[in-house]
């Protein structure tokens, strides 16, 4: 298993989190298996940035983000250098440092119409 840190987040983890992940599984899957609700308003499919994480340790064990998620990324609130998607970002066997971000972008949750 995988140890990940999840650096406190004032709604979804207040007190911060440690827990024990399975490699070859989506960090927003392991993060909701250990009660950490982070948002993922397209259903995991990687059409939304709701989910969006910034891995604060570990980011160069992980695989590159894909095309897709890149562009999608590029329309996170709070756009870092080692921000990624948790539903696209598969746990490897390194130990990672993870933030959830204060703000999210959610169209649907913030009442905004296309």
């Amino acid at each position: 298993m995988t140890q990940i840190i999840v650096l406190p987040h004032v709604e979804l983890c207040p007190e911060g989190a440690v827990i024990e992940a399975q490699p070859g599984k989506s960090l927003c899957d392991t993060l909701l298996e250990n009660g950490i609700e982070i948002e993922h308003a397209c259903e995991k499919s990687c059409a939304c940035t709701t989910c969006h994480v910034v891995i604060r340790e570990g980011f160069d064990t992980l695989d590159a983000a894909e095309e897709t998620e890149e562009d999608m990324l590029d329309k996170a609130w709070g756009l870092e250098p080692n921000s990624r998607l948790s539903c696209q970002t598969l746990v490897k066997e390194d130990a990672l440092v993870i933030e959830i971000p204060k703000y999210t972008i959610n169209m649907a949750k913030e009442g905004h119409s296309k």
